[in-house]
């Protein structure tokens, strides 16, 4: 199971910056490989918490994902 309560206290320990992550860090951070949707759909990393609980992590820490279009086939996530 992936805990993305990890990469919530994560991010939150970064308030107020700009933060440009790999999804191989991410993965470090939560202790498991991230859903192929992921790697294939940015829309996995919308900032909805209708059916998205992984999005409460980043959304908890005050974040919001940004730039996704242009960096998923380069596995990157940029949080502001």
């Amino acid at each position: 199971m992936r805990d993305y309560d990890a990469l919530c206290n994560y991010l939150s320990q970064r308030k107020g910056q700009r933060i440009e992550m790999s999804f191989s860090e991410i993965e470090e951070i939560i202790g498991d490989k991230l859903p192929k949707s992921a790697y294939e759909y940015q829309a996995w990393w919308s900032n909805s918490t209708l059916r998205h609980t992984h999005s409460r992590a980043w959304l908890n820490a005050g974040f919001k994902t940004v730039d996704v279009n242009s960096n998923i086939s380069k596995r990157i996530v940029v949080f502001e």
